[in-house]
């Protein structure tokens, strides 16, 4: 669902449409009441029907947007959240992961969500990626990559501020970033041989220690370890030249630093077809790269584009890992 104040709905009314004739189906878990309003008031002309199971939202989906009704307590208005529904967006959050890990449905894509909205209700977890985790069971770490069809990026430290991820930095994290995002190379993205570029943290990566040690105190040491676990590995890289059409040519995924070093190229290159996949997780779980856009919410005026590119995504994940016979079904669902 996401935040129901936000574009989701919005985004999964035009998914749909671009979709339902010959793409991934799935099935929405949010309330039908709402998504029919929504879509009348946009022109939208979606027929909402409410199913029973996922195997009924297959049949359906071709003709209608199938829901598995998650009813809200207040009737959201665009672009003001209300921690009342929250209860409903977590909700919606746990049903889709238990039923991916069921095997009811190949994978779950989570529209949005406002985190101040949900902690004001009590939600204990900073996000998506914890909650998923503790849902799940997950062991080890769970790392956020960033997927678009120019960069992947996995930022090392996430939500947190800049001063906080520089000093929550550690060699072991860069080292459990790097394994997980390795092993979900060769695993969901089918690449053989994984090539990580690894980002300095500091300008023109340090600058042989004029400019910060950081690079030599914890990233090289993940470096070697790395390289000699087997691991195809290169830098530091200065961050500042390592995102170049060039550059990007010599690894497949960047492991960065913090959340912007990650985020802003990958954005500023490819904002409408970004993905955000949870790596480290027992099922597959991708998003869209943007939040809520309160400020546009209702306008009708959202752009679906990585919506669609995260519900593709998590098909193409889910049907490679179920060549491997790590899954059973191919059909995916938020």
């Amino acid at each position: 669902m996401g935040d129901p104040a936000g574009v989701g709905g919005e985004l999964t009314l035009r998914a749909w449409m671009a979709l339902r004739v010959g793409g991934l189906p799935f099935v929405a878990l949010d309330d039908p009441g709402r998504l029919d309003l929504l879509a009348r008031a946009m022109g939208l002309g979606v027929p909402v029907r409410v199913v029973a199971s996922a195997e009924e939202a297959v049949a359906v989906f071709p003709v209608a947007l199938p829901v598995l009704a998650v009813p809200l307590d207040t009737v959201p208005v665009p672009g003001q959240p209300d921690p009342t529904n929250a209860k409903a967006v977590i909700s919606s959050i746990e049903r889709a992961t238990r039923l991916a890990l069921d095997g009811a449905a190949a994978g779950v894509v989570t529209n949005p969500i406002n985190k101040a909205a949900l902690y004001r209700s009590g939600f204990a977890y900073p996000g998506h990626t914890e909650f998923l985790a503790a849902l799940t069971g997950a062991t080890g770490q769970q790392i956020m990559m960033l997927v678009s069809p120019m960069l992947r990026v996995v930022p090392v430290t996430v939500h947190a501020s800049l001063r906080d991820s520089i000093a929550m930095l550690t060699t072991e994290m860069i080292l459990g970033a790097s394994h997980t995002t390795a092993k979900a190379l060769r695993r969901e993205f089918g690449i053989a041989s994984p090539r990580l570029a690894i980002a300095g943290l500091n300008p023109h990566a340090g600058e042989q220690g004029s400019l910060g040690d950081e690079e030599s105190i914890l990233i090289q040491p993940a470096i070697d370890a790395l390289r000699a676990g087997g691991i195809e590995v290169s830098g530091p890289w200065p961050p500042d030249t390592m995102f170049t059409a060039k550059a990007r040519s010599r690894y497949d995924a960047a492991i960065c630093m913090y959340h912007d070093q990650a985020l802003i190229p990958l954005k500023t290159l490819d904002m409408d077809h970004g993905v955000n996949v949870t790596l480290g997780l027992p099922i597959v779980r991708t998003s869209p790269d943007h939040g809520t856009a309160f400020d546009i919410a209702g306008k009708g005026v959202a752009e679906p584009a990585s919506l669609i590119a995260a519900i593709k995504l998590a098909g193409e994940l889910a049907h490679r890992l179920a060549r491997l016979g790590l899954d059973r079904v191919c059909s995916s669902i938020y």
